[in-house]
């Protein structure tokens, strides 16, 4: 393990510039950071770490609908707290989970249905997947110029209030010699074009609304005593073009019509997603990075595909912000049990890896001296199962996968209305039966 990987798990369960509110918030905080510090160094800690993937939980378990809690700040906050309280789990996500829907209603943003608007309001948001952009318009617009495509073609088409930017003049061309720069700016004074801007504007003041927000929580919530989630987030580029761009079905075509196009894209890609790290990686001291995994699961490629459009950038990503001193987290959404001998190929001791499904007992075998695992609780179980099963299954992963350290008790995905007896008896019975001697 590099020095600066070492030092950043150092730094952050030391708990450095946390204002706690006691010294026992401190010693809560070092001990739980270090058992999340030790996990990911595949040592051994005083205990199995237990942390709960809650989605819309906090809101619905405190009576909230899911248009509250993305519509009013304050009400989502407050749920969130009583739930980091009442639980007490070694990491915890605050409110991230719930997006700011006026930032994104301004917008007409048409990639997600919001709970009270298009859908009812006790649902979650739903995203809304399209081929928003050709592949000749992305395997040439992009590669020739990435911003002036995302600005004159992406955001018009993914967000209605910015429909009027797509007939603006592209900005490499509104510079230069005065004479251009004189006819180049009439279009920001067309009515239309305004109004696309003010819309930005509002999406802005609510985006620093949110973030202000959610700052204020995690401060609060590590002065409590309890690390935050994650510190960043990025993506695989495949998921990049996949789930934005071309659509499941869109990308999966250019695997076979456009290969070439598509590689050269994704490696365009590779420094962006280390970018969405690193620039904002680290707040509160936090290395942990978020990847979530759309589409290189088992049946969305074959295996030889996921070697060569899926595995490969990812990888790349990865080692970008390993070399960073930051913790790659991937959640891999869907079965990944024959992916498991090629996802091994990363540095020990650097990554969490966070399934939904997998077969956990090879999981353990193939991965188990390379990186921590987490999951293994099926959300299903905490939907509608008992707090015996729930127990149950706890105590076959702590002693199929927990057994040497490196294993992170939790569900396989976020979960939303799972029933609370469940919820708390995973995370007691963890706590209690996860002590190594």
């Amino acid at each position: 393990m590099t020095d600066l990987t070492v030092e950043n798990l150092e730094i952050w369960a030391s708990g450095q510039g946390v204002n706690f509110v006691s010294d026992e918030a401190e010693a809560g905080y070092r001990a739980r950071a270090g058992r999340i510090a030790d996990v990911i160094q595949l040592k051994v800690p005083d205990r199995v770490p237990v942390v709960p993937s809650f989605g819309m939980f906090p809101y619905l378990d405190n009576g909230l609908t899911c248009e509250e809690a993305l519509f009013d700040y304050d009400k989502a906050d407050r749920a969130a707290m009583k739930t980091l309280r009442d639980f007490e789990p070694d990491m915890f996500i605050g409110s991230g989970y719930a997006f700011p829907g006026p930032m994104f209603e301004a917008l007409g943003y048409r990639q997600l249905r919001w709970p009270g608007r298009e859908i009812p309001a006790h649902y979650i948001y739903q995203f809304v997947e399209r081929e928003y952009v050709s592949a000749d318009e992305l395997y040439h617009g992009y590669l020739d110029d990435p911003s002036d495509f995302m600005l004159r073609v992406y955001l018009p088409r993914t967000c209605q209030a910015l429909g009027p930017l797509a007939r603006m003049r592209p900005f490499a061309e509104s510079f230069g010699y005065y004479l251009t720069m004189a006819g180049s700016y009439a279009y920001f004074g067309r009515p239309e074009v305004q109004a696309a801007l003010q819309a930005l504007m509002k999406a802005g003041e609510e985006s620093l609304k949110w973030v202000g927000t959610i700052v204020k929580q995690a401060q609060t919530i590590m002065s409590l005593g309890f690390p935050t989630f994650w510190g960043a987030s990025s993506a695989a580029p495949y998921d990049l073009v996949g789930d934005w761009l071309r659509g499941t079905t869109g990308v999966m075509m250019d695997m076979f019509e456009h290969p070439e196009e598509l590689l050269a894209v994704m490696d365009r890609l590779v420094p962006l997603a280390v970018r969405l790290a690193t620039e904002h990686g680290g707040r509160g001291g936090n290395p942990i990075v978020g990847f979530m995994l759309h589409k290189g699961a088992d049946g969305f490629m074959s295996p030889d595909q996921f070697r060569t459009f899926y595995w490969p950038q990812l990888k790349a990503v990865m080692l970008g912000l390993i070399e960073r001193g930051l913790v790659p987290m991937l959640l891999f959404e869907g079965e990944y049990t024959s992916r498991l001998e090629t996802i091994a190929d990363i540095p020990k001791g650097r990554c969490i890896y966070w399934f939904e499904k997998v077969d956990w007992a090879r999981a353990k075998a193939v991965l188990g001296d390379r990186v921590c695992l987490r999951g293994g609780v099926p959300p299903s179980l905490l939907f509608s199962g008992r707090p015996d099963q729930v127990r149950d299954r706890v105590r076959e992963l702590i002693d199929t996968v927990g057994h040497g350290g490196g294993y992170i008790v939790d569900c396989g995905i976020w979960f939303d209305e799972a029933r609370r007896e469940n919820v708390r008896a995973m995370v007691d019975f963890s706590k209690s039966y996860g002590v190594y001697d």
